[in-house]
């Protein structure tokens, strides 16, 4: 009987090493398995040079300090560019993995339906929860995702409302909240996180916030941030130089008061004194008159010093407003962070950001984007991921944002799609290595001729490590001269409607960054711009971005190809 206990005891302590081993053998197969959560955080017209990590002006002010302790635990790149620096088309760009003709979505008309939102689409076969919160303006019901809760269109700073899911059809399920929007999309996110989600399996959450973008309405507990420091400026903002072209400048600049809204008083249709005070029936008044001037009747622009001195103090007052959203951002980004660091996820959970776009800030007395001059075409871009990415990489590799659907589906383990013209970047973020067949250089058009007031032309163009090349062919995408066109842009908001002088800029980058100096007809760049153009003309072949479907357009192509 004893012998027999014993038997029972041995026998007993088998199986249980045995049930015990096989449970450690699954535990450790199931840790192998687990796929990392993928969190998109993108911040709206939040620029390189609101960073400190990108060196520019504003460094030292120490804006985002906790963005740049996460990117500096990750890869930075330095050369990440949107392909048309506008909300729709750029957002259109990331959830598709598409260019404009071919996602159909070239201006901030054109919208996202469920079965084209590709990116949840192609993460939920992958097994992951999807989930989008925040700025989502794709106009469709962003119903491809599990989980949604966004702003309506633009949205509103303070006390925003959103849209969810629920029993009514899209878009009558809505919540309100009471706050500012980047503390109340955060407080979304982080109840997503703790409420909403099944914690045993992956996510894949988008989390857009509305700010900085403009009018700059930053929560009151940032009035005094930067309220006695003197903002860096730009020396363009008062200097244009040889910056430009008759295309944006007008010829012996006669259209410099009315294209590309100013921080000065340059712009008379719309200037920063006036986009704070849009609402106000004076401005609007101002706006038409503006509107209603020939070119020729147009007097030359004078920045005297009076005009300087009232230019620093709007700029200083622009940058805090900006820099307080900003600040609101970053505030929030360590809520997140500080979360995930409390319920063991962040070393698990690959964190992307960026902006939407680039932005302008003050620079050639430019505010808002759209341009494709570096400051509104330069994306920030950053991943943390400690598993697979080494901490303290820079990259200068070129990326735009069509590679940001497909190099997040192979992060989540899949294959990027045929449909998508994106390319992956994922070897790049795990070796910090640019492949030999990378692409060197990325394509860019803005199809908005003279929308929205900023009075910004129609361009496209090439940029390259070194280099940029840009031409303007100023007329509208359709042709507004044929009776049966349906260009129903009201809300484009143009009285100023001719169509613009067709020019080029070519830019040395290496020689001069800030794009200070157009040296399209300098002759020690003849070779270099005729081989920029051949490639232009294969780029657009390539990505399905060629004129065919607009003659009147071509037209101009051909015309000036080879001014």
């Amino acid at each position: 009987m004893k012998n027999a206990k014993h038997l029972n005891q041995v026998w007993f302590a088998l199986v249980l090493a045995f049930v015990t081993l096989i449970s450690c053998d699954e535990k450790e197969e199931e840790k192998v398995v687990k796929k990392p959560n993928i969190i998109y955080i993108m911040s709206d017209d939040h620029t390189t040079q609101g960073f400190g990590i990108y060196g520019s002006r504003l460094a030292a002010l120490n804006p985002t300090p906790n963005l740049d302790a996460l990117a500096k635990e990750g890869i930075i790149f330095e050369n990440a560019f949107v392909n048309n620096a506008i909300c729709v088309p750029s957002r259109a760009a990331i959830i598709t993995g598409q260019r404009a003709q071919t996602s159909g979505v070239l201006d901030l008309e054109g919208a996202i339906a469920p079965e084209n939102q590709y990116l949840p689409i192609e993460m939920k076969k992958l097994g992951y929860q999807t989930a989008i919160v925040g700025k989502w303006h794709l106009h469709h019901e962003p119903a491809a995702f599990d989980y949604y809760q966004v702003l309506p269109g633009q949205g509103k700073y303070f006390n925003p409302v959103f849209r969810v899911q629920g029993e009514q059809p899209w878009p009558e399920n809505v919540v309100k909240t009471t706050g500012h929007s980047s503390d109340m999309i955060m407080d979304a996110t982080l109840d997503y996180l703790k409420n909403k989600r099944d914690p045993n399996e992956p996510f894949f959450l988008m989390h857009h916030f509305k700010a900085p973008h403009d009018d700059f309405e930053y929560a009151p507990r940032y009035e005094d941030y930067l309220a006695d420091t003197f903002i860096p400026e730009p020396e363009s903002l008062y200097e244009i130089g040889n910056h430009g072209s008759e295309a944006v400048r007008g010829k012996n600049d006669s259209l410099t008061r009315v294209i590309g809204s100013s921080v000065s008083h340059r712009n008379l249709i719309r200037n920063q004194a006036m986009n704070i005070n849009w609402n106000d029936s004076t401005v609007y008044k101002k706006y038409r008159e503006a509107s209603s001037i020939k070119p020729d009747e147009l007097v030359k622009w004078k920045m005297n010093a009076a005009e300087k001195e009232y230019t620093s103090n709007l700029y200083q007052d622009y940058l805090k407003k900006y820099l307080r959203c900003v600040k609101g951002v970053d505030d929030n980004i360590k809520r997140l962070l500080d979360y995930l660091k409390e319920e063991d996820l962040l070393d698990n959970t690959i964190i992307v950001y960026t902006g939407d776009q680039g932005f302008m800030l003050g620079e050639h007395d430019y505010i808002d984007k759209r341009w494709m001059y570096d400051e509104s075409m330069r994306m920030p871009f950053f991943v943390r991921y400690p598993e697979k990415i080494e901490a303290g990489i820079r990259t200068d590799a070129i990326i735009n944002n069509t590679d940001f659907a497909p190099t997040m589906i192979e992060l989540a383990g899949g294959t990027t799609p045929d449909y998508m013209q994106g390319k992956s970047f994922k070897s790049i973020l795990e070796t910090g290595e640019e492949p030999e067949d990378w692409q060197q250089a990325t394509y860019y058009r803005y199809w908005m001729h003279l929308a929205h007031k900023h009075q910004n032309p129609a361009h496209f163009g090439i940029r390259s490590k070194k280099y940029k090349l840009i031409f303007y062919y100023g007329k509208y995408w359709v042709d507004t001269k044929d009776p049966d066109a349906e260009w129903n842009k009201a809300s484009w908001g143009n009285d100023f409607t001719h169509d613009t002088p067709p020019a080029w800029e070519f830019y040395d980058l290496t020689k001069d960054p800030k794009e200070m100096n157009n040296a399209y007809t300098d002759p020690a760049y003849k070779e270099t711009i005729a081989e920029l153009k051949k490639q232009l003309i294969q780029m657009r072949e390539d990505l399905n971005e060629t004129d065919a479907n607009y003659p009147h357009i071509q037209k101009v192509i051909d015309e000036h190809w080879n001014d």
